[in-house]
C-alpha cells in the first residue's frame, strides 16, 4: 500500500485516488504521526435499481395491453 505525505497527498489528489482504485487503499500520513486510510467505496446496488410505482394498474390489465399491442403488428 503506498504512503503518501498530507502534503504530497493534496497536491496529487487526482494520483492518490487513481492509486486508491487501482490498489484498493492508500494511506496518507499527517504531520504528527497519525495515518489515515483512502480507499474507493464500492456500491452495494445496480445503478439500475428504482423504486417501483404504484399506478393503479393490475397484472391482467398490463397483460392485454401488451397482448393488443401484439396483435396490431402480426
Amino acid at each position: 500500500m503506498k504512503v503518501y505525505t498530507y502534503s504530497e497527498a493534496r497536491q496529487q489528489l487526482a494520483s492518490v485516488l487513481d492509486a486508491a482504485q487501482q490498489d484498493g487503499a492508500v494511506r496518507i500520513r499527517r504531520r504528527d504521526g497519525r495515518t489515515f486510510v483512502l480507499q474507493l467505496e464500492t456500491s452495494k446496488s445496480s445503478p439500475s435499481d428504482v423504486e417501483g410505482v404504484d399506478l393503479g394498474i393490475s397484472t391482467s390489465d398490463i397483460v392485454s395491453l401488451v397482448r393488443e399491442s401484439r396483435s396490431r403488428y402480426a
